[in-house]
């Protein structure tokens, strides 16, 4: 597994909040089921002193940092406040930083990245649906019921799509090592390149499933950077051109970015690419099989 385990400790930062609240009791439902920490802290400013499903909360980062031993953290704060959350979290050594809060001005989130990766803390998202790596730890909102254990890492743009795929890997009996929501938006902390790194150092996976969307070329860096087996599924091919998506990081110019010149280089570059969910179970097994 990459970015935790059953033994990670995690803070969800916004713990008070009607998201916070809901998510801190399903993570730590599945840390429950797979005897892992889960989340041991929570943090909202004026709240401290409160629990949430049995979870201290807490004024502070440094104040929760002070009494429970966290790595992690899942970010719940509304998007004026996010990239300040971000940046706390860093400057208090957090190591690695899940933010879901979605629609964060750019500049903002630039600032925080940039400041999080100087303090040395990964930042996955923002506007994503977090990581969950089956049997040892859930940071964020997946649906942990999709998923089962295996060899199989999936990296994604799209949250929906990516319960999608899990599912459709799940009932074909192909289990998953972690699952990696990197987030939609323009700028983002772990890109594709960066998750496939820790992929490649992670002795439990064996192949991976990139899940792209229209928009940028991240997906074909990812492509290049690794030695290990992938198989692709990019959404949006009936996307018109020269439009913006749904997405803030769905932008399509001048050629760039759509669809079919994503797949284009993505088969010239010798990865297989599927043309809908179904597809892909079995494209997996042959990269396994080799047939």
């Amino acid at each position: 597994m990459i970015y935790g385990d059953k033994k990670t400790g995690i803070l969800v930062q916004g713990a008070t909040g009607k998201q916070g609240e809901f998510h801190i009791g399903l993570m730590n439902a599945y840390a429950r089921e797979v005897g892992g920490r889960g989340v041991v802290a929570g943090v909202t400013p004026g709240k401290g002193g409160q629990q949430v499903h049995g979870v201290p909360v807490y004024n502070t980062v440094k104040e929760a940092m002070s009494d429970h031993d966290i790595s992690a953290s899942v970010i719940f704060v509304p998007a004026g406040a996010a990239a300040d959350a971000i940046m706390e979290e860093a400057n208090a050594g957090i190591e690695t930083i899940v933010c879901i809060t979605e629609h964060i001005p750019v500049h903002d989130t630039m600032k925080a990245i940039a400041y999080a990766t100087m303090q040395g803390s990964l930042v996955i998202g923002p506007n994503c649906p977090g990581l969950l790596s089956p049997g040892e730890v859930k940071m964020g909102i997946m649906p942990a019921g999709l998923f089962s254990r295996g060899n199989v890492g999936v990296i994604s743009r799209s949250g929906t799509l990516t319960y999608e795929v899990v599912d459709e890997l799940t009932r074909a009996g192909i289990g998953q090592s972690t699952v990696v929501g990197i987030g939609g938006d323009p700028v983002i902390g772990q890109t594709f390149v960066d998750v496939l790194k820790e992929f490649e150092n992670d002795p439990q996976t064996k192949a991976v499933v990139l899940i792209g969307e229209v928009g940028g070329n991240l997906e074909e860096e990812g492509a290049k950077c690794t030695d290990l087996p992938i198989v692709a599924y990019i959404a949006g091919i009936s996307a018109p051109p020269d439009k913006r998506m749904g997405h803030a990081g769905a932008i399509v110019e001048g050629g760039e970015g759509d669809a079919r010149s994503k797949i284009a280089r993505l088969k010239k570059n010798g990865v297989p690419v599927a043309s809908r969910p179904s597809e892909i179970p079995d494209m997996v097994r042959k990269l396994f099989c080799g047939c």
